[in-house]
């Protein structure tokens, strides 16, 4: 189908959820209670349901009486009686698929996904690609980028049959619009059949250098295009001759589909010739991709300084803030002209915990979206179709304005996300501002950074994995800084004080976002949408990560 075409159905079929939103942003309680109104009428009859009177209750504060906050735990009992077939659990709407969670968690957990949850991630996406188009109606005319994940497991599905697992990233779209998407991708959804690490970027490479007309790159992780992109001089050669040709050359087999939706393309392959004698690597995506518009991906903490990255490297396109998507919910998108993220208060009932200066949830009353304050920081709380109930997503957002009576947030990382090996308690938001501060005070732009504790013995201490052409005296002195800031955790300097824990060492890695996505991608998380922390649980990174220690760094003395 013509673009332009596939792409104005798109846009049509999107504007009534974008001016739904538009009125919500005007009575943004209303909109809310009207929400959570919808969730308990549709689930009053099912054993959660029953189990909190979900039919007499009258309101949000009622509803905040009556059923207490979650987590996945409390649930899991219940999706396990899902996955072998029982019904009329959580929810009437018949649940049909788990969709693991690909965060930074080591355990695997299933979110169940049914049409009513889907239709509420519609919702959302609508919105925004509305907003997007409408500001740059330019995309119109143009192919996509979405971020096709590779199927690094085989498919699964539970004892009674039900799917783990999307079949395709394009089918949170749902129905007929994931149909149109689906004709308008530069690169076939069908890419991520291939379980092969290097032939999967390779292929992906091949059918992006094949769009004349790329307008739209979709993606999550930044680095994950920076790393896409990467091996295109070392590549090109290869990538050209199969262009001239039309054929797929890769060391693994890739599947026929791909082969026939493959046809060679002479001009192109000259025009990719010519682009790879540019002198860097902006000038040569430039000159590649030259109709290329918008970037679209996280941004906000600890990606922050990987979207900077990728800004540099494609010069010719706008970045452009992925707001805060979870596997469990949709909670906000981005506006053209808008710092932050919309809340997406046409998708979920939504709470939010106000939090203290430690990233802890303080013991006031969760408030509701209409109440919250500009400047204040919250934990967010969902309440779906999908049947999690006042569910505490575990992520913090800050409020920083809004748009008539929507609140535009940023989001600040993962509430309880703790590194304790010895007792010392470190918080991953709480790292996060440490490492950001730190960098901005020594001009520091790392390709990458994060801290894990290397557990092995004789000396165990948190290592600072980072990737920075700065000078090691620099690095060095920021380490230090580092140091510092993390013994105003009373838990990790009592652990340095009893020699648990050695002082803080700079490791200087080489490729160190290609080894972590690989190792990630490796213990079975999907490798575009894995999020790389500032703080990291696990221990092993030393000999994972290509490089070495700086020197040791002179430390102040830990005060008792």
């Amino acid at each position: 189908m013509n673009p332009a075409l596939a792409n104005s159905l798109w846009l049509a079929g999107c504007l009534p959820a974008f001016a739904q939103f538009h009125r919500a942003t005007k009575r943004v309680a209303q909109t809310q209670q009207s929400i959570l109104n919808r969730i308990l009428s549709a689930n009053a009859a099912t054993e959660f349901g029953r189990a909190h009177g979900f039919s007499s209750i009258r309101s949000p504060r009622e509803y905040q009486q009556r059923v207490p906050l979650s987590d996945y735990e409390a649930y899991s009992q219940h999706v396990a009686r899902i996955a072998a077939g029982e019904k009329n659990i959580l929810t009437s709407d018949p649940i049909r698929l788990f969709e693991p969670t690909s965060g930074s968690s080591s355990a695997e957990k299933w979110i169940p996904y049914n049409q009513t949850l889907q239709q509420e991630f519609q919702a959302g996406i609508r919105a925004w690609i509305v907003d997007l188009f409408l500001h740059d109606p330019s995309l119109l005319s143009g192919q996509s980028y979405w971020s096709v994940s590779p199927a690094t497991s085989p498919n699964r599905e539970t004892s009674a049959g039900i799917p783990i697992g999307f079949a395709e990233d394009a089918a949170y779209l749902g129905g007929w619009q994931k149909h149109l998407v689906n004709s308008l991708l530069a690169v076939p959804s069908s890419v991520r059949a291939i379980p092969d690490m290097e032939t999967f970027r390779y292929v992906t490479l091949l059918f992006l250098v094949r769009s004349r007309n790329l307008k739209l790159i979709s993606i999550w992780n930044p680095s994950f295009l920076s790393l896409l992109v990467a091996p295109l001089q070392e590549w090109g050669d290869a990538l050209a001759y199969d262009l001239e040709r039309g054929t797929i050359t890769t060391k693994t087999p890739a599947p026929q589909i791909l082969h026939s939706a493959f046809h060679s393309d002479p001009q192109r392959a000259r025009e990719l010739r010519l682009a790879l004698c540019s002198s860097t690597a902006s000038e040569i995506h430039a000159r590649i991709w030259p109709s290329l518009r918008i970037l679209s991906s996280w941004t906000d903490a600890n990606s922050s300084s990987h979207a900077k990255i990728l800004a540099t490297l494609f010069p010719q396109a706008r970045m452009q803030g992925k707001g805060l998507i979870a596997t469990e919910g949709f909670v906000s998108f981005p506006l053209h002209g808008h710092e932050g993220s919309a809340l997406a208060i046409c998708s979920h009932f939504l709470e939010f915990l106000p939090i203290d200066d430690a990233r802890s949830c303080n013991s006031e009353r969760p408030q509701f979206a209409h109440e919250l304050e500009k400047g204040q920081r919250y934990a967010v709380v969902l309440t779906t179709g999908g049947g999690f109930y006042r569910y505490q997503l575990k992520d913090l957002i800050e409020v920083i304005g809004h748009i008539r009576g929507c609140p535009m947030i940023r989001f600040l990382g993962r509430q309880n996300y703790i590194s304790d090996w010895f007792g010392e308690k470190l918080n991953e938001a709480h790292v996060s501002g440490i490492l950001s501060e730190a960098f901005q005070s020594f001009d520091i732009s790392p390709a990458f950074a994060m801290l894990a504790c290397d557990a092995d013995p004789p000396a165990p201490g948190y290592v600072l994995y980072i990737e920075s052409s700065a000078p090691g005296n620099i690095l060095r002195r920021a380490a230090a800084n580092i140091e510092k800031r993390l013994q105003d955790n009373f838990h990790y300097r009592y652990a340095r004080q009893l020699g648990q824990l050695a002082p803080l060492r700079v490791f200087l890695a080489n490729g160190a976002a290609e080894s972590f996505l690989f190792a990630k991608s490796k213990s079975g998380q999907r490798a575009g949408a894995i999020k790389q922390t500032a703080l990291d649980r696990s221990s092993g990174w030393t000999h994972i990560f290509r490089g070495d220690f700086l020197p040791e760094i002179a430390y102040e003395t830990v005060v008792g």
